[in-house]
C-alpha cells in the first residue's frame, strides 16, 4: 500500500520522466489577485502562462498546489470533501505545433494515455485496478460538439461500456471547464474509481450517475482541454495556444490507493482521528470537521494569514473558533489538541518547509484564548435568542458559526438583516466584500483598479527596503495584501515604531519615487539569485529558476531587489501624484497605521495619496 508521501513522489517522478519541470506550490494567498481569497485550483497561479506568457521552466510543468475552497464548507464531514487539499497537476502550455517545433506541448492523446498509465501502473504509478475505472467525456452543446476524440482515445484503455457522454443536467454543464464568461474554455474528461468491496462492474449511464451520487465512486482525475475562447458567455472561436490542464486530489487518490471509503481513514488523517477518538464525547461527524479545520488553519497560518474580522482572516477566525467549539463539545483535552497540531505539523513540514509548529501554536493559542473568554457568555446569549449581529460584535461569533449552531437547534436566521447591520456598522466594507468574496479569476481592467494595484505592489518593495534602511536588516516581509485603495505590509520587528522612524520610512519611499528609478526583471537560477542578496520569503519553496525585480540602473547597484512574480510599473515615478516645482515626480506615500498583529510581527497600512 502506498503512503501519501509515496503518492506525491511517484506523481512528480512520473511526469518528470516525461519531460515535465517540477515547480513548487504557490502560496494559498494569491499574489496580486484581489478577486479571490485563496488559490482554489492548481491552474490559478498559472493563469498568465495559460494565456500565452512564457513560463521560465518551459511548456511542460508538474506540481502539487496547496488549495483552499470554502464553497464546499457545508459538506465537510462527509467522505470526500475538505477545505484544504493538495491538487496534483500536470500542464502542457501549447499543444504540438508543426510550425513551432520548440513548443514541446502535448494534447489529448498523451494526456489521456499518461492519466491511465499513472493510475494503473504498479511500478511507476499508483497500481489501481483498471476494472474499477469509469470515465466521462463532454457530450456537446450549442457552443461545441461532443468530444468524440477523447472517447475514441479512451476506448484503447477501457471498455466503452464505462465511458459516458454527459450533457446539460439542468444545473450545470458536465465535462466543460470555463474561467467565466470571458476567456479560455473547453471540454474535459474525468476519471472515477469504484470504492465498493464487491465491485460495481459495467454500469449504464443512469446506474453510473446513481453510484456517483451515493459516493460509491469518487472522481480522482480531470483533464481539461482548453481549445476554445468565450466572449460574453458565448464561444466565439478557438484558441491560438491550446493547453492541457489536469487536476487530481491527493487525498482522494490516497483513498483509492489505500482501499478506504473516506478521506479520514487515510494516513493523512488516521493518526489524528485516533487521538480524537479518545475524547469523552467523541462524535465521528464532529471529529471530521475538527480535523479538517485544524489542518486548514495550520496551512493558512503558515502562509501568513492572521485571524481577523474580514477577508482571509475572517475565514481563519471562523475555522479556529469552530475548532474550539467542537473540542469543547467533545470534551477533547488541551494536551490532545497540542498532540494533534504536532502530528499535522510533523507530517507536512518536510513537504512544505514554512509549516512551523511554534508559529501555528502561538496563533491558534492566542485566538483560542481570545474566544474562550467570551465563549460561555456568548453561548448563553445564543440560547436566549440574541441577535446574530450582537453575537458577532460583542462575543466574536462569526455569523456562519451562529448559523451552524442555529441549524443544530432547528432555528432559521435572517441573513439579510445581519448583512444589512454589518454594512451599517462598517465592520466589513462593501468594496472589500465585492472584491474579495465574488470568486473567479482576476480579470479587472486598469480602469477598475488594476493600475493602482500594480502601483501598490511596487510600493511594497520600496517600503520593505525603507524599513530595513531605518530599522535594520532583521526586518523581513511576513505577508502583504494589496487592493486598489491601499497596501498592507506585515514584517518582522519586536516593537512599535516611533513617529520619527515612520517619518523616515515615508521620506525614503517618497525620495525614491522622486528619483524615478527604472524597474527591471531578470530571470536566473535560484542559487545565482541568492548570491545577489535579493530579498525573498525565507522558508518558501522556489523552483530552479526565479524572477528577480530590481529598482535601479543595474542589479548590482539596485536600491531594492526581490524574488517576485510581478507585475510592476516601469519607473518609480509612476507612483507620484504629480510633479514638484522643478518638474520631478512628487512623492505621495503616506503611512496610515502601524500596529502589532502577532508576537514579533508588525503591520503597516499605507496609501499613495
Amino acid at each position: 500500500m502506498l503512503t501519501s508521501s509515496e503518492i506525491r513522489k511517484r506523481f512528480l517522478s512520473f511526469f518528470e520522466k516525461r519531460g515535465h519541470s517540477v515547480i513548487p506550490s504557490a502560496s494559498l494567498v494569491p499574489e496580486n489577485d484581489p478577486s479571490v481569497l485563496f488559490n482554489t485550483a492548481g491552474m490559478q497561479p498559472l493563469v498568465p502562462y495559460l494565456l500565452g506568457q512564457l513560463h521560465p521552466h518551459g511548456n511542460r510543468l508538474v506540481n502539487i498546489q496547496k488549495c483552499v475552497r470554502t464553497t464546499d464548507i457545508e459538506e465537510i464531514g462527509d467522505n470526500t470533501h475538505l477545505t484544504f487539499f493538495e491538487m496534483m497537476g500536470n500542464w502542457s502550455l501549447g499543444s504540438p505545433d508543426p510550425e513551432n517545433p520548440d513548443l514541446e506541448g502535448y494534447w489529448k492523446e498523451d494526456a489521456i494515455k499518461w492519466s491511465y498509465e499513472l493510475l494503473t501502473d504498479p511500478k511507476e504509478g499508483f497500481g489501481l485496478d483498471p476494472k474499477r475505472l469509469y470515465v466521462t467525456v463532454f457530450g456537446g452543446n450549442q457552443d461545441a460538439p461532443a468530444d468524440q476524440q477523447s472517447f475514441n482515445i479512451w476506448k484503447k484503455y477501457i471498455s466503452e461500456n464505462r465511458i459516458y457522454f454527459l450533457t446539460w443536467n439542468g444545473k450545470k454543464e458536465p465535462n466543460w471547464w470555463s474561467a467565466g464568461d470571458n476567456g479560455p474554455c473547453g471540454p474535459d474528461t474525468e476519471m472515477f474509481y469504484d470504492l465498493t468491496e464487491e465491485g460495481l462492474g459495467d454500469l449504464t449511464k443512469d446506474e453510473y450517475l446513481k453510484a456517483d451520487l451515493e459516493q460509491k465512486l469518487i472522481e480522482i482525475w480531470n483533464n481539461v482541454f482548453m481549445e476554445y475562447f468565450k466572449k460574453d458567455g458565448k464561444v466565439v472561436g478557438t484558441l491560438t495556444q491550446k493547453n492541457v490542464d489536469t487536476g487530481s486530489g491527493l487525498e482522494r487518490v490516497a483513498m483509492a490507493v489505500q482501499g478506504k471509503n473516506n478521506i479520514f481513514d487515510t494516513d493523512l488523517f488516521s493518526p489524528v482521528m485516533e487521538i480524537i477518538k479518545g475524547a469523552t464525547n467523541y462524535d465521528e461527524y464532529m471529529a471530521r470537521i475538527f480535523a479538517d479545520h485544524v489542518r486548514t488553519s495550520i496551512f493558512l497560518i503558515s502562509d501568513g494569514v492572521i485571524p481577523s474580522n474580514k477577508d482571509r482572516g475572517y475565514i481563519l477566525r471562523r475555522l479556529i473558533r469552530k475548532v474550539v467549539l467542537q473540542a469543547r463539545t467533545m470534551s477533547l483535552l488541551p494536551e490532545n489538541i497540542s498532540k494533534i497540531l504536532a502530528v499535522f505539523c510533523n507530517m507536512y513540514s518536510p513537504v512544505y518547509t514554512n509549516v512551523d509548529s511554534k508559529k501555528v501554536g502561538e496563533v491558534i493559542g492566542a485566538e483560542e484564548e481570545k474566544f474562550s473568554k467570551t465563549l460561555e457568555e456568548g453561548l448563553k446569549e445564543f440560547d436566549k435568542g440574541t441577535d446574530p449581529f450582537i453575537l458577532f460584535t460583542s462575543y466574536g461569533f462569526p455569523f456562519e458559526l451562529t448559523k451552524e449552531l442555529a441549524k443544530e437547534k432547528g432555528i432559521k436566521l435572517d441573513e439579510k438583516s445581519f448583512i444589512s447591520k454589518m454594512e451599517e456598522h462598517k465592520s466589513t466594507s462593501k468594496s472589500g466584500a465585492e472584491q474579495k468574496f465574488k470568486g473567479g479569476l482576476s480579470g479587472r481592467s486598469f480602469s477598475e483598479g488594476g493600475e493602482m494595484e500594480v502601483k501598490y505592489h511596487t510600493a511594497t518593495h520600496l517600503l520593505h527596503q525603507a524599513l530595513r534602511d531605518v530599522l535594520g536588516k532583521s526586518v523581513l516581509q511576513k505577508g502583504s495584501n494589496i487592493t486598489s485603495e491601499r497596501l498592507r505590509f506585515d514584517f518582522s520587528f519586536e516593537r512599535k515604531l516611533t513617529e520619527e522612524e515612520k517619518k523616515k520610512v515615508e521620506d525614503i519611499v517618497n525620495e525614491k519615487i522622486k528619483a524615478n528609478l527604472p524597474i527591471s526583471k531578470v530571470t536566473m537560477k535560484k542559487e545565482d539569485a541568492e548570491k545577489t542578496e535579493a530579498l525573498h520569503v525565507f522558508g518558501d519553496t522556489y523552483g530552479e529558476m526565479v524572477d528577480v525585480y530590481y529598482l535601479g540602473d543595474s542589479l548590482a547597484e539596485a536600491y531594492s531587489k526581490e524574488f517576485c512574480g510581478g507585475p510592476h510599473v516601469s519607473h518609480t515615478g509612476e507612483l507620484a501624484s504629480g510633479t514638484d516645482p522643478e518638474g520631478n515626480p512628487k512623492g505621495n506615500f503616506k503611512i496610515l497605521k502601524e500596529e502589532a498583529v502577532a508576537s514579533g510581527i508588525r503591520r503597516i497600512k499605507a496609501i499613495l495619496e
